[in-house]
């Protein structure tokens, strides 16, 4: 399926989970939850933090996590200098909280004008069936693979784990991965999920998708990231998606069409309705 999800649409099944968030950090009692995560990386990557490969979204997630932890670690020292009480800090906070006043409420007005906007249930149904060729699942597989630095290092875990197989193979692969491999996925045994063809590098990618379920690469696959041997946990054949598995995104998708629209011819009533001029 095209994904043209767009920055709200994607906000939206990010904020959906907020009554699960997990609290990822504490700083002397201050929780940094997943919730305030996904926003930074939701707003960072302009919507398309989905559509980054494995490892790079938990490098990604992981530096924002420190990053929120330095920040408030800054700002308990920050109140302790007594900033907060300064007359710059007051005046910068001032000139802030107007500012957001504008666009908070200016948030919430374009919120209320998206949920008045509906689609008819027969539209979504006539759009999927002029465009059923564009709702088709990838091929996608599941993989595991083992970082290191150099060609030597991947060919000796290649020899160690050779002549095994079945459950064998992937505890041995999995054991080896969490001590080896210098991959943010080492902790969970090198396991990157599943991810259709194209979202990995080139190498990677062509590599994981030749492979048999149940195997290890027969050689190391070089990257810039350094040497991987790749375990193939599962593969998943494209197929088409049905009515039901993509009504919403349709809705979601048509809903927005209408948005636009209307919200054109809104800023156009707006604008002719009041007075402005513009500084030379």
């Amino acid at each position: 399926m095209r994904r043209e999800f767009t920055i709200w649409a994607l906000g939206v099944l990010l904020c959906a989970s907020a009554l699960n968030a997990a609290v990822l950090a504490t700083v002397n009692g201050n929780t940094i939850t997943s919730d305030e995560v996904n926003r930074v990386l939701l707003e960072g990557t302009q919507g398309r933090f989905d559509s980054l490969p494995a490892d790079k979204q938990n490098e990604l997630r992981q530096r924002i996590i420190e990053g929120m932890v330095a920040q408030q670690l800054v700002f308990e020292d920050a109140k302790k200098a007594g900033i907060l009480e300064s007359k710059e800090f007051k005046s910068e906070y001032q000139t802030l909280s107007e500012r957001m006043r504008a666009q908070l409420a200016a948030k919430v007005w374009e919120q209320q004008q998206f949920e008045g906007i509906k689609v008819d249930p027969k539209e979504v149904k006539a759009y999927f069936d002029a465009n059923a060729d564009e709702f088709i699942d990838k091929e996608k597989i599941h993989a595991r693979h083992i970082l290191v630095k150099t060609e030597a290092e991947a060919d000796a875990v290649i020899k160690s784990l050779k002549g095994l197989g079945g459950d064998k193979l992937k505890g041995e692969f999995i054991t080896q991965a969490k001590s080896k491999s210098m991959g943010p996925s080492a902790a969970k045994g090198g396991d990157l999920g599943y991810f259709p063809r194209g979202q990995m590098v080139p190498s990677f990618n062509d590599a994981a998708f030749s492979m048999k379920e149940g195997t290890i690469s027969v050689e190391p696959v070089q990257s810039q990231f350094g040497y991987h041997v790749i375990y193939l946990e599962d593969k998943v054949p494209a197929k088409k998606m049905g009515f039901d598995e993509v009504k919403n995104f349709i809705e979601q998708r048509l809903k927005m069409d209408k948005f636009k629209a209307y919200m054109e011819k809104k800023m156009s009533g707006l604008k002719a309705k009041a007075k402005i001029t513009y500084s030379k």
